[in-house]
């Protein structure tokens, strides 16, 4: 796990970093919302993040498939050769063989499985691989489909100093999820959720969305992965025009009336009024569509963005931030760690709807609604710690043991031999 003072040793070692970047670090990380039990690969505590190989992104891969995917066939009892449909989402590491082809071949699959290995997709990827099993489910009846959605950190470590750079060094950690999926309408009593809609948005033909989350070299030849100044408002503009879309397949017809009829007499308002805008902007009430909202960890910001947005309580938040403070930002296999936060503190119930919101660069924002088929409260990756949270305080101990960093000159600073 990383805690405070791991990180600490992590960036120390760093070499080109100074100490404007050391305070511009130590800010971002303070005011994350991340905790001190995140996970990262092996090669971070082995110190040769700055020299990876191809072989320690696929090793890092390999591992979690092979847990994660045994024990989700054992515990769900279906065989390798029953999976109809395979799809892997890692947007950061591509080899070849691919990574869905290395599943096939551990697992003996069939030789006529429909096998999808996405790459660059992002954080939004999860949603894209199942609208994939969404189409093809379509076409054919009584299909299992294997989901795989996680992210390789070990070959994209930055180690340059541009600021919009290393954020994402301190942002993502590791994680991972792996799904099953039918259409047997005979098993739908084993099933936990249902699908109800999915509405994907892409505003990549937007120059500023488009490159404001990019994989890219700095001016030294270092790989990273840029985030821009852009971002906030991109995001912003992608959920908007996301919510647009989804929002009348969810919510009451008497809800959308109630929103049309409050923006007409505000908009009319505007038109005499010589003041500009009266009174504050109508919101459409989410929860009168949906009972829970699982929100992608991008970080605090974006949490605290989608909350105010949607007029949600810290209630409706609470799975988002737990899971942000326990896990970090985990990439596109996020929203099943907020997912299962909400299961395991029985949350949800029959006929509950939950609404899942996530996105990615490009720039995406996918969006869906699951319904809860059963009362769910099975054990699952929160169970060590479920009991712990929420905690009495989110904030984390860095700036208590490196916030003397902000106090140093840097004319005169020098690394420390020891971290105090």
């Amino acid at each position: 796990m990383l805690d405070t003072r791991f990180c600490g040793e992590v960036i120390k070692r760093t070499e080109n970093l100074g100490l404007l970047e050391y305070k511009f670090l130590l800010k971002a990380i303070v005011s994350s919302g991340i905790g001190e039990q995140t996970y990262a690969p092996r090669i971070m505590f082995e110190g040769r993040e700055n020299t990876p190989t191809l072989d320690d992104g696929i090793l890092e891969m390999e591992e979690f498939f092979y847990d994660s995917i045994t024990k989700l066939l054992d515990r769900s009892g279906v065989s390798p050769s029953q999976i109809d449909v395979l799809v892997v989402n890692v947007s950061m590491l591509a080899c070849v063989p691919s990574l869905s082809s290395r599943i096939v071949n551990r697992y003996k699959m069939r030789p006529d499985i429909k096998s999808f290995n996405l790459t660059g997709m992002g954080c939004s990827a999860s949603l894209i691989s199942v609208d994939i099993v969404k189409n093809v489910f379509k076409w054919y009846k009584n299909m299992y489909a294997l989901v795989i959605t996680s992210e390789s950190l070990s070959p994209n470590w930055y180690s340059g100093n541009d600021r919009s750079m290393i954020l994402a060094n301190c942002l993502f950690r590791s994680g991972g999820c792996a799904m099953l999926l039918t259409n047997n309408q005979a098993l739908r009593n084993r099933a936990m959720f249902r699908l109800k809609c999915l509405v994907r948005t892409h505003h990549g033909a937007r120059n500023e969305s488009y490159g404001c989350c990019i994989q890219r070299e700095d001016n030294l030849g270092n790989p990273g992965f840029h985030l821009g100044k852009d971002l906030p408002k991109a995001a912003t503009r992608a959920f908007v025009d996301n919510l647009k879309e989804i929002a009348p397949k969810i919510i009451p017809v008497r809800e959308l009336l109630r929103f049309a009829l409050v923006f007409l007499i505000r908009k009319m308002r505007q038109r005499y009024s010589k003041g500009g805008a009266t009174g504050p902007r109508p919101v459409v009430n989410f929860k009168t569509g949906v009972e829970h909202f699982c929100i992608h960890t991008g970080g605090k910001a974006v949490i605290d963005g989608i909350g105010h947005n949607l007029e949600l309580s810290e209630y409706d938040l609470e799975p988002a931030r737990m899971t942000l403070h326990r896990f970090g930002n985990t990439s596109a296999s996020s929203l099943w760690y907020v997912l299962a936060y909400m299961e395991a503190k029985k949350r949800l119930k029959k006929g509950d709807r939950v609404l899942m919101i996530s996105f990615g660069a490009g720039f995406k924002c996918n969006s869906c609604v699951w319904e809860v088929v059963r009362d769910l409260e099975n054990p699952n990756v929160w169970k060590d710690c479920i009991d712990r949270y929420p905690p009495n305080s989110l904030t984390n101990p860095f700036m208590e043991k490196y916030g003397w960093i902000n106090d140093e000159d840097p004319e005169t600073f020098v690394v420390p031999d020891e971290i105090p």
